[in-house]
Parts: structure tokens; C-alpha cells; sequence
């Protein structure tokens, strides 16, 4: 148990090494740019005082972004999806495989799920005890179970899923704009440097790394930024690009498709000022999506009747997800 905990233990320290990794770079192209460069190397003011003006933009939005896809917390599926403890006690006293079945169809009923594991069944959590809403999977590295989950991304040392991947987003947006802007400022003194024209020193090394790990790091983070593109206009997270999710008819790629401006403002949102800045606007709350066959949902009787979902125990607002689930669908467990 000791063993296990410490284990757990260094893998959360080691796992911070990629984010260090990336502080260091971009503290290091602070020193550089700022003092290096527009400080010891640029003689007009005029020059030296916009550059200094329109890096720091794009170095505070880069930062900030950055700092909102670590630090926000991943979305869990709220209560309504877990077991409650009268439903966990019959669950685990159950010894018959069908009869615990047969528990969570009782649940699933009254919950909002259209998807459905590669057999047909409804999906189940055996970690976390929760029925997984649509497009949740559960993270191995969080240990939990994350709405929308879309990656685990070592950069940033979280789950990129419903709560931040529109922070993901801002963040590749703003550091291809931070890249490209100290190379196109760099290029002119870059070139000098290389011919000569300024005096060898410090400020040479410095000036000369800066462009070569700004285009770098733009080339690789243009291809990345342009594959989350695609897939935010198509409505599907990575790992659904990998694997379509599976409906009741069938596995269905383009399932949550819904047209690329609704698919565009359902992690933007609708407020187009607020789309480049750091918040939250993602449309609804992770547990429920429109699908591009709405004939579907009518099938179901949960739209119905709504009050199933909205009379609850707690009378939470959570009522809003009240959307249809086929109540005859069996259910298996997934890890």
C-alpha cells in the first residue's frame, strides 16, 4: 500500500516535467526578446517601444490561456449519473450478473444517454460507479471520469474535455500567434546577426535561438491547431475520431454533427466578442448534446415525460438535461 502511494506519488511530481518544460521556454523568450533584443539590440525607439507593446498582448493571452487549460479542473457527471448508496448496496450485494443489470436499466431510465458501448449497451463505470453520460470517458491519469473527454494532454498536465477545451483551443490559437509574431520581428536582426552586419555577443545567441524555436514550435503547432480545427467543425473530440461513437442503430461518426456554426458556438458559444477571450461560453452543462437525427430523440419516452428526470430527490435545477434514453437497452459494464 506504502509502495503503491509512493509510486502515485512521483508519478504526480514527473508529470509536471512538460509543463516545466514549456515554463522554461517561454520565460527564457521573455529574457530574450524583451532585454536581448528590444532593450540591448534595437536602437529606434519608435520600433523598440511597439514591439515591446504588442509582445507583451500576445505573451499576457498566451500565459493566460495556458494558465486557464492547467488549472481548470476537469467536469465530472454530476450526481444524477452516480449510484446512489441505496442503488450501490443492491448493486454490490447482487450476485447475479442480469439482476445487476437489470438495476442499472431501472437507473438509466430516467437519464439522458443516446450512446452506447461497441456491444449495444449502455455505458457503465465500474471505477466510479457512474453511468456515463454521452461523450464521457474515464481518464487513467485523473483517475475520474471527464464530460466530453477529448484527450489527457501531458502539457499541460490535464484532461482536455467540457470544462476547458475551449481554454485548449485559445491556447494553441495564441501561442501560433506568439511564435510567429517574435519570428516575423526577429527575422530582420536574425539576418544581421547572420551576415555580420551587428556585432557578435549575447544578444547574437539569443536572437539567433529565437527564431529557430519560434518556427519550430509554429510548424507543429499549426498542424495541431488545424486538426482541433476540423474537429470542432465536425463536432467530434479526438477520441471519437479515432473510434465513432456508437448509437442504437450503429457506430455514427458524424452523430453529434449539427452544422458547423451550431457545432462552432457549442464550445464557443454564441457571444462572438467573447470567443478569443479566456472564459467560459460553452454551450449547456457536458451531460447532454444534440444529435444531428433529432428523430431519434422523440422515439424516446423521457421526452415524454420530463418530469422522470426534473422530480429528483434533491429538486435540483438539473431537470434541463431531461432528454430521452431507450429504457429497453441492456446495460454492461466498462472500464
Amino acid at each position: 500500500m506504502a509502495l503503491s502511494r509512493g509510486l502515485r506519488c512521483c508519478q504526480r511530481v514527473f508529470s509536471w516535467i512538460p509543463v516545466l518544460i514549456i515554463t522554461a521556454v517561454v520565460l527564457w523568450s521573455y529574457y530574450a526578446y524583451v532585454f536581448e533584443l528590444c532593450l540591448f539590440t534595437i536602437t529606434n525607439t519608435l520600433e523598440k517601444v511597439a514591439y515591446l507593446l504588442l509582445f507583451h498582448v500576445c505573451f499576457v493571452m498566451f500565459s493566460w490561456t495556458y494558465w486557464k487549460s492547467i488549472f481548470t479542473p476537469p467536469a465530472s457527471p454530476c450526481k444524477k449519473f452516480q449510484l446512489s448508496y441505496s442503488d450501490k448496496q443492491r448493486y454490490e450485494m447482487e450476485d447475479r450478473p442480469d439482476a445487476q443489470k437489470q438495476i442499472l436499466v431501472e437507473i438509466a431510465k430516467k437519464l439522458p444517454i443516446f450512446t452506447r458501448a461497441q456491444s449495444g449497451a449502455i455505458r457503465f463505470c465500474d471505477r466510479c460507479q457512474v453511468l456515463k453520460p454521452d461523450r464521457c470517458h474515464h481518464c487513467s491519469v485523473c483517475e475520474m471520469c471527464v464530460l466530453k473527454m477529448d484527450h489527457h494532454c501531458p502539457w499541460v498536465n490535464n484532461c482536455v474535455g467540457f470544462s476547458n477545451y475551449k481554454f485548449f483551443l485559445l491556447f494553441l490559437a495564441y501561442s501560433m500567434v506568439y511564435c510567429i509574431f517574435i519570428a516575423a520581428t526577429v527575422f530582420q536582426y536574425f539576418l544581421k546577426f547572420w551576415e555580420g552586419v551587428l556585432p557578435n555577443g549575447p544578444a547574437k545567441f539569443h536572437v539567433l535561438f529565437l527564431m529557430f524555436v519560434a518556427l519550430m514550435f509554429f510548424v507543429s503547432l499549426m498542424f495541431l491547431f488545424g486538426y482541433h480545427c476540423w474537429l470542432v467543425a465536425k463536432n467530434r473530440s479526438t477520441l471519437e475520431a479515432f473510434s465513432a461513437p456508437v448509437f442504437a442503430n450503429g457506430p455514427d461518426k458524424n452523430g453529434f454533427n449539427v452544422g458547423t456554426r451550431r457545432n462552432l458556438e457549442q464550445v464557443f458559444g454564441e457571444n462572438l466578442r467573447l470567443w478569443f477571450i479566456p472564459v467560459f461560453t460553452s454551450q449547456g452543462n457536458g451531460h447532454y448534446f444534440a444529435l444531428k437525427n433529432r428523430s431519434s430523440e422523440s422515439q424516446n419516452p423521457l421526452l415524454a415525460n420530463e418530469d422522470m428526470w426534473e422530480e429528483s430527490d434533491d429538486g435540483s435545477e438539473e431537470g434541463s438535461l431531461a432528454e430521452d434514453v431507450d429504457p429497453s437497452v441492456t446495460i454492461e459494464m466498462e472500464e
